[in-house]
């Protein structure tokens, strides 16, 4: 089982100094709002490529009064045996973030998915359904990358050729050649990031397929992605789709010019959800409902990640409980164990978490202090 042992803060959000050791599969941490719950579970979530689960910069993790950055290190036991992990910010040195196993630099925070992969749902995704498309790409995109340490390079690089070309169509009269050979790039990034995208989705719902049969109160999503790029790659091979989006790009240089974006491609795609029991639009479903098919969602790419990965992830839950009822709380509390790897869950009272398995560790957050309940 994935689990961290050990968590040593330093200097990070509301920690001046943590050195806190854990032995137990399911930790729920409890407290008052601004104790610092959701601080510990973003501290965990820098083990896994991109800026963890707020997206803040790095800068503003350090702790009001540090001088020296932040530095985070956890012991985990994971698919290799036990390994330290440090995760940390230095605003002095070139790039500012440092990674490192068992106390050696490594080049970059995908070294981590080799002895963990850590997932989260926080209260932002609540409005998923009901928010923008750029919403549902980046969610869509972290599912991608916790089966995919290298899918976060591509988007980056996809967004860099996409400017790129952006600030050529600015010009008065671009170079074709230099166009050309942009469009070339953004061609070949946009196929690899849709196609990686589309085969998470299509494993994903086998994962979901697989176990619709068993009784749950998180409903089955139906996933599909809609976009241009998308209806190319199910009709033609990817050199053939990256041969017509290579045309599409080239046709509509002048249209793209004048919105100052590009209209077509992964950058304008959408992940479409379905609630499957009641087959309608997630967005038109209740608030309580999206919240469980939110749930369901989770429960079955963990499963997913731990088919493909062959690591039971961690699963770092912020405010799951507090809009369940007891039966659905003991439901999710039942299929999280099941799941093989360590589950931590926030929450302001720990009557939420009552019905949680004896071997589980119910901990008191507190400006910065952590005490075992």
């Amino acid at each position: 089982m994935s689990a961290i042992r050990r968590l040593v803060l330093s200097d990070f959000r509301n920690y001046t100094q943590l050195d806190f050791a854990l032995d137990a599969p399911m930790i729920a941490l409890c407290g008052e709002n601004g104790a610092g719950k959701t601080n510990l579970l973003e501290a965990i979530s820098l083990f896994s490529p991109g800026r963890g689960l707020r997206r803040d910069e790095f800068s503003v993790m350090v702790r009001a009064g540090g001088e020296r950055g932040f530095a985070v290190s956890a012991e985990v036991t994971g698919a290799h045996g036990a390994v330290q992990m440090g995760a940390g910010f230095d605003p002095q040195a070139e790039g500012g973030r440092r990674c490192r196993i068992d106390r050696e630099p490594v080049s970059s925070p995908t070294a981590f998915a080799d002895h963990c992969r850590i997932l989260w749902l926080t209260p932002d995704s609540d409005s998923l359904f009901r928010g923008p498309a750029g919403d549902r790409r980046r969610f869509l995109d972290r599912l991608v990358l916790a089966t995919d340490s290298t899918h976060g390079a591509r988007v980056n690089a996809l967004e860099k050729a996409l400017r790129s070309r952006n600030r050529l169509l600015e010009e008065p009269r671009p170079d074709a050649q230099w166009l050309d050979a942009v469009e070339r790039e953004v061609a070949e990034t946009a196929i690899a990031v849709a196609a990686a995208r589309r085969e998470t989705v299509q494993r994903l719902t086998a994962v979901i397929a697989a176990g619709q049969d068993a009784p749950t109160p998180f409903p089955q999503a139906i996933l599909s992605l809609e976009g241009d790029i998308e209806t190319a790659l199910e009709n033609a091979t990817a050199l053939a789709a990256e041969e017509w989006y290579r045309q599409i790009l080239r046709d509509n240089r002048w249209r793209d010019q004048a919105a100052g974006r590009t209209l077509i491609g992964p950058n304008a795609s959408d992940l479409a959800v379905r609630h499957g029991p009641k087959d309608m639009p997630a967005e038109r479903s209740s608030t309580g409902e999206q919240k469980a098919l939110l749930i369901g969602l989770v429960l079955a790419h963990a499963r997913l990640v731990r088919q493909m990965s062959g690591m039971a992830p961690i699963v770092l839950l912020d405010e799951i409980a507090a809009h369940l009822d007891p039966p659905r709380r003991a439901a999710l509390f039942g299929q999280l164990g099941g799941l093989g790897g360590q589950i931590w869950m926030t929450g302001t009272d720990r009557v939420l978490f009552e019905g949680l398995p004896e071997s589980s560790m119910l901990i008191k957050a507190d400006q910065g202090r952590l005490a075992p309940i």
